[in-house]
């Protein structure tokens, strides 16, 4: 159910690696728990960021959420798209919906994200 090739975080990110470039996005759980995206703000480019620092601000019909960076490093790329249309979060989670781009500065903190089958097997403990 979710793409074998991707890197999860517990709250609900994933990180697609390509070299030192990780491409972040929310798992197709986190944002159907979130419910209908409305409105995303990206931080800008050329931000610095420490891992678990906000990342982004996300907002729902539900409420408000602070996206937590799942790695360090430098934002490259921002999602434009989003301004637009920010329910693409919703329609296309791991494709149009990604949200930013990242040069990696310390790739040993991708030892501690999780595979497809963990990260499954924390929505089956949370689920329940």
């Amino acid at each position: 159910m979710y793409p074998a090739k991707l890197k999860y975080v517990e709250s609900h990110q994933w990180i697609k690696l390509e070299n030192d470039i990780g491409t972040i996005g929310i798992t197709k759980y986190g944002q159907e728990k979130m419910g209908d995206i409305v409105y995303v703000e990206l931080p800008p480019k050329g931000k610095e960021l420490k891992k678990g620092e906000s990342l982004c601000t996300m907002e729902s019909v539900k409420a408000a959420l602070d996206i937590a960076s799942p790695v360090s490093g430098k934002i490259i790329e921002i999602n434009e798209k989003l301004n637009e249309d920010p329910s693409l979060v919703n329609k296309d989670s791991y494709g149009e919906g990604w949200l930013v781009k990242m040069k990696i500065s310390d790739p040993s903190e991708l030892d501690s994200l999780l595979t497809h089958i963990e990260y499954e097997k924390l929505l089956g403990k949370e689920a329940s």
